[in-house]
């Protein structure tokens, strides 16, 4: 069966998605959403909620090489590699490790510096538009340091922050426990961002945002993408029960099972799964007052109006693989050493696939194989963070006009 009568189909209900279609909604567009599993419960849902328009510094750094094997070994440490899956990650790791070469990383920095300013712009004005902002909160960011060393060899990440003009201060023990009380007390260095956003529910506002444009005529629709391809005018996808769906414009923004279907159209991506972990405890677990990063150990503690969410650990293991639930754990242990107050019972664990590139640059333009399919995928930790950007470029790209930034960097051709 075949239909012809789709206008824009955006593939994915995650926050990349949802943006995706509201912006070309208020383009004119008439937007038809299609979903493999649940609406919205996808990573966008097990989100930290943070709005983290600072974090310009990709994985890939300089340096970071010498210390992944040590973290590699650790089966529960900040990123693992379960050995069922190392083959299968050699390609992608050693694109990694040239992206984490000096003058790469810089261009990589660059890049995110161009993208966060737009990104929070078009994030509060997505807000105001659709009567959202109630379910965003400034709360302040505070990240944290075991020591005065640690914290020193960031300094040059600090200073990458600044020059890109995102504000910040340095905050001694007295100012951390007036930040946030309960603290362990050897917890003694930290950076306080006072304009740090938090998502109430990361769920909640990715649905909220989808049955926003629903209710503005947006059709909605279930299906497992198989193939997209480019016809004239347009492209047609073809699902998994062998449904082919026409539209002039598609856009691919199916996180981490966005790979074969590109791949269908001939373009090439080495986008893997990051598995991330969290767990959330209920509200009254601790009294939580901001975002907090614990840098030295790879993970984040942050308020959501349904608790506390605990989560970040990354473990490199594709998309088949059975969670390993110790992962979410092994943080939960960790973060009662910081928090010695936390109540750990009662917490509902969650484990999510981050679409990620080695580049850590996320996939933004037009198809090699047709402009009437433009990529969206492969933000990695950021796709909260820079979905509205992202909303907003596609939206551009469909309508033929300039992006607000330089998309070269950005488009999937970067992996030939």
């Amino acid at each position: 069966m075949t239909n012809s009568s789709i206008d824009a189909l955006v593939i994915g209900t995650g926050i990349i998605g949802a943006m995706a279609a509201h912006y070309l909604q208020q383009d004119g567009r008439a937007v038809t959403l299609i979903e493999r599993g649940e609406v919205s419960r996808g990573a966008s849902s097990g989100n930290a909620g943070i709005l983290a328009f600072p974090e310009i510094i990709p994985i890939a750094a300089p340096g970071m090489m010498r210390k992944a094997p040590k973290w590699l070994v650790d089966p529960l440490g900040p990123l693992s590699l379960p050995p069922a899956y190392a083959l299968n990650m050699v390609p992608w790791l050693w694109r990694l490790w040239r992206a984490s070469a000096q003058a790469n990383f810089e261009r990589t920095v660059a890049v995110h510096a161009k993208i966060m300013p737009l990104a929070r712009s078009e994030w509060l004005n997505v807000l105001q538009h659709t009567g959202l902002g109630h379910m965003v909160k400034q709360t302040g960011t505070l990240d944290l340091y075991d020591s005065e060393a640690s914290l020193f060899a960031a300094s040059a990440d600090w200073e990458r922050k600044r020059r890109a003009g995102f504000e910040f201060e340095r905050v001694d023990r007295g100012e951390i426990e007036t930040l946030q009380p309960g603290l362990a007390p050897h917890i003694r260095h930290g950076v306080f961002s006072a304009d740090g956003l938090q998502v109430g529910d990361p769920y909640a506002l990715t649905k909220a945002l989808v049955d926003h444009v629903v209710s503005r005529g947006a059709a909605m629709r279930k299906g497992d993408v198989l193939r997209i391809e480019p016809i004239t005018p347009g492209a047609r996808v073809i699902l998994a029960d062998g449904t082919a769906l026409e539209a002039k414009t598609v856009v691919l923004a199916g996180g981490a099972w966005s790979k074969s279907a590109a791949a269908s159209l001939g373009d090439f991506v080495p986008l893997e799964t990051e598995r991330g972990y969290n767990t959330t405890l209920p509200a009254g677990a601790f009294p939580l007052q901001r975002q907090l990063y614990f840098n030295d150990h790879g993970f984040v503690v942050t308020p959501l109006s349904t608790g506390i969410r605990i989560g970040g650990a990354v473990e490199l293991g594709g998309l088949k693989l059975a969670p390993n639930y110790r992962r979410s754990e092994a943080m939960l242990k960790k973060a009662k050493m910081f928090l010695p107050e936390l109540k750990t019972e009662g917490g509902r664990q969650w484990m999510g696939f981050r679409p990620s590139t080695p580049d850590c640059l996320p996939v933004i333009g037009p198809s090699g194989a047709s402009p009437n399919v433009i990529h969206a995928f492969g933000h990695g930790h950021l796709g909260m963070t820079q979905s509205a950007a992202t909303g907003r470029l596609v939206a551009e790209i469909a309508a033929g006009r300039k992006p607000s930034i330089d998309i070269e960097p950005l488009r999937i051709g970067r992996f030939r």
